[in-house]
């Protein structure tokens, strides 16, 4: 089996069926990419736990925790795992089966047996798709957020997040400067309140916009005695 190249991205199978789930890792592999199986949804959710993958294409009809629920538990988790694409395989080719995995998060569905071609072209339609809610050139990336200092346009999970025009201010000063400080004098010269408190205000909403954990920011960093610091990927 050709080893995928450096840098391929990586999907998860997860398939109850050995044979179909070791076709696929076989097939994909050749195709170039990164291909990470699980036999059902526990070993799945231990895999997404520590790994980070560029789709998911999981099973439906499986013993235990069907795709359904697994699909559901990662659109629950938030973050840039949450936004994983998803591309359901199931035997089950009813119109209601098909809402259903669309209901709970399904990027697209395909009814078994298929073309392993189609499979392929539905892949890369999904990345496609999931490329073009990527951050703009430009932007600063900040895990699952971007911003965009020329559009003053926050994204978080491929979805446009509402701030505010001081708040806009305040990332643009920080974006001139990447993983430099910024003192809260700086960035409080044009505020209000020139003592910095507004700053911090808007500090601390930012980060629940931005951070996966607000209080143990990774992004929107302090830095004690002189000010803030922006730290994108």
């Amino acid at each position: 089996m050709a080893e995928p190249a450096q840098g391929a991205r990586h999907l998860l199978v997860v398939d109850d069926d050995d044979r179909i789930r070791e076709l696929l890792k076989e097939y994909l592999t050749r195709a170039g990419f990164k291909v990470t199986a699980a036999p059902g949804g526990p070993q799945a959710r231990r895999l997404m736990e520590t790994l980070e993958f560029d789709l998911a294409v999981l099973d439906v009809m499986m013993p235990g925790e069907d795709g359904y629920s697994l699909t559901r538990w990662v659109r629950e988790r938030g973050g840039r795992s949450g936004g994983t694409p998803v591309l359901m395989l199931t035997a089950r080719g009813l119109a209601e089966d098909r809402i259903e995995g669309l209901r709970v998060g399904a990027d697209d569905y395909l009814a078994k047996p298929f073309e392993p071609e189609e499979l392929l072209l539905r892949i890369e339609a999904i990345l496609r798709r999931a490329q073009g809610r990527a951050r703009p050139a430009g932007a600063l990336a900040l895990g699952r957020c971007s911003f965009d200092p020329d559009r003053g346009e926050l994204v978080c999970d491929g979805s446009a997040v509402r701030i505010t025009e001081s708040e806009v201010d305040l990332l643009r000063r920080l974006a001139r400067t990447p993983h430099q400080p910024v003192e809260r004098g700086d960035l409080a010269h044009d505020a209000v309140d020139a003592s910095g408190r507004a700053v911090d205000v808007q500090v601390t909403r930012l980060r629940r916009k931005i951070e996966d954990d607000p209080k143990a920011p990774r992004y929107l960093q302090t830095v004690r005695g002189v000010g803030y610091l922006l730290a994108p990927d």
